[in-house]
């Protein structure tokens, strides 16, 4: 991911690995424009009817998490629920695919969650470095 943005942008500006590919480096003029973007496409469709999140990014981010954290709060409340709630209405097998269904997009909604918040601490003005941890 990161590579892909350094070879864009020619390595001029850190993002952290949970920095989204769609979403420009914060020191690309403009970089914004992407963010909204890419923010509108995580959340319902129906945001993209409020201007207020168009021109406001940050409040939109902040929407975005929300929206996020509830569905993997979801997600978790499903997978937990889920055998027994489908049991005697759907043959096992079909079960077992519904919870891999909810492990595939478990990690993917944490994923997408921790990239919400990379992009809304960017649109608040924080920088990012890269630096060195001892193993």
């Amino acid at each position: 991911m990161k590579a892909a943005i350094e070879r864009e942008y020619d390595g001029s500006m850190y993002v952290p690995p949970e920095w989204p590919v769609e979403v420009r480096p914060p020191s690309v003029p403009d970089w914004e424009t992407s963010a909204v973007t890419w923010l509108l496409d995580a959340v319902p469709p129906d945001y993209r009817a409020h201007e207020v999140l168009r021109r406001h990014p940050i409040a939109l981010a902040r929407m975005a998490g929300h929206h996020v954290n509830a569905a993997i709060e979801a997600a978790r409340a499903g997978y937990r629920t889920a055998a027994v709630d489908l049991k005697g209405h759907l043959p096992p097998h079909t079960v077992e695919a519904v919870l891999d269904v909810y492990r595939e997009e478990g990690p993917r909604l944490v994923r997408l969650a921790r990239a919400i918040e990379t992009v809304e601490r960017a649109l608040r003005g924080e920088t990012f470095t890269a630096t060195l941890r001892r193993s």
